[in-house]
């Protein structure tokens, strides 16, 4: 795909707004803290055909007054010692650039497709972190006049939550209407820059290393292995007989059934320990991001515009998850879920504050080194967006035809739960596995649901 670039311009709020610096939470600080990059597409319009400079016109303009609510995003980030961050509000402002593809939008194929990185912003590393916008947006205008939006977003300022928050009320702003729900842009409810109260209450094991593979020391030759992406579909049929695999034998008394993502993230899991061909006795740690939003007493405020998710692990061996039933994963899924209750979130909050140093849990490090958080063989981080609403992003000229993760960052062992588009029930993987390992998990993880189907 060729791309042309034709222009870059910065953001800045549309009206003046609070500068200063504030103390971010410590679950702002750990996990992802790069930038995050999605796409949207969108089909041709005559609205934009007959003017071809009222896209990006009122991106910028709805993007300038989105910043007013939303101006920690126009800000910058600090290192400040010992692996932590501040965020500096001083307005500088996000970047919007303008490009032209020679490009059809059917030219693209399957999606996601490999050029996606042509539609995505790039972020250079290498620059210091204070010089980094926090979002950066590129609108890309395709000869047949359908267009891409392709974001990222800094996960040190937002979660996924959040950061959907922003997007669609930025849109409501490009469409004229009022915003629908206000930021809560103050991060002390989750103790942001206090000292910690005292030990933690509990045992953290998911801020301990993962396992490893057997025989080795060390994870260093996993991260060096080629990775790739696929997206897996599962129809509404297939989810439902997943569930019901799950649930099978379990009875009244058992308590509420195994939900759709403890029963697709179980299958995922066992998939991969059989693609990967692991020991009966190897051990394997699944990665469960949690909202914590509504487990604290009281609940965050509606609005909580930061990150207020905390991973936890789930640890079996392969034999066990290989040779038991779905229900016994999606057991364990279920157990380290209900482990985070307020207590639990506190307790990790000041584990993570006595921290010394907060660089060995930032993705930072992990880029090409050997620091940072990895889930790859023989583990799995599974990320659910089943509930959020990513879909139906319209910004004044209707909503978006797809909408996908980038493709070209991802580490092994990453994957994400998906909504269908067309809400007809079923449900997308996009996971990053070992080229070695991608065509044996896709058979895996198609042909359990076969037997299994067939069996019953």
């Amino acid at each position: 795909m060729v791309v042309t670039f034709k222009s870059s311009n910065v953001v800045k709020p549309a009206t003046p707004t609070w500068t200063g610096r504030v103390s971010l939470s410590e679950w702002d600080q750990i996990g992802t803290i790069t930038h995050v990059p999605t796409v949207y597409f969108y089909k041709p319009s005559p609205k934009w055909l007959s003017q071809s400079n009222a896209v990006i016109n009122n991106l910028k303009d709805s993007l300038s007054h989105a910043l007013v609510p939303f101006y920690p995003l126009a800000g910058r980030l600090h290192w400040i010692g010992r692996g932590r961050l501040e965020l500096e509000c001083n307005a500088m402002g996000v970047t919007l650039t303008e490009a032209d593809s020679e490009s059809k939008l059917e030219d693209l194929g399957d999606l996601p497709s490999p050029e996606h990185q042509y539609l995505i912003p790039n972020v250079d590393y290498t620059v210091p972190l204070h010089e980094l916008p926090l979002l950066l947006v590129q609108l890309t205008i395709f000869q047949c006049g359908g267009i891409s939006l392709g974001l990222r977003i800094s996960h040190a300022v937002v979660d996924g939550k959040s950061a959907l928050q922003f997007t669609s009320e930025w849109a409501r702003i490009s469409r004229g209407e009022p915003l629908g729900t206000l930021p809560f842009l103050d991060r002390k409810v989750l103790r942001a820059g206090d000292p910690p109260l005292a030990r933690p209450q509990f045992d953290h094991a998911e801020f301990g290393l993962p396992p490893l593979l057997l025989g080795e020391l060390s994870n260093a030759e996993e991260r060096k292995k080629k990775t790739t992406l696929a997206m897996l579909r599962l129809t509404k049929i297939q989810v439902e007989k997943l569930k019901n695999m799950a649930n099978k034998g379990r009875s009244i008394h058992s308590g509420r059934g195994y939900t759709r993502y403890e029963t697709l993230t179980g299958h995922v899991w066992r998939s991969a320990c059989k693609a990967r061909r692991h020991k009966p006795e190897q051990p394997s740690a699944l990665g469960v991001c949690v909202d914590s939003r509504g487990r604290m007493q009281p609940p965050l405020p509606d609005g909580y515009f930061g990150n207020a998710s905390l991973d936890v692990i789930a640890v079996s061996q392969a034999g066990e998850l290989l040779s038991k039933p779905l229900g016994y994963a999606a057991s364990k899924i279920r157990e380290a879920i209900e482990t985070v209750t307020n207590e639990y979130v506190i307790s990790a909050i000041d584990f993570l504050k006595n921290q010394p140093d907060l660089t060995r849990f930032q993705d930072i490090h992990a880029r090409g080194g050997a620091e940072g958080p990895f889930y790859g063989n023989p583990n799995i981080a599974v990320v659910s967006w089943l509930t959020l609403p990513i879909h139906g992003l319209d910004f004044g000229w209707g909503e978006e035809i797809y909408m996908g993760p980038g493709t070209h960052e991802y580490f092994d062992g990453d994957s994400l739960l998906l909504p269908s588009p067309n809400e007809d029930g079923s449900v997308i993987l996009a996971i990053c596995l070992q080229v070695a390992h991608m065509e044996a998990f896709k058979k895996c993880f198609y042909e359990d649901i076969l037997s299994n189907s067939l069996q019953a």
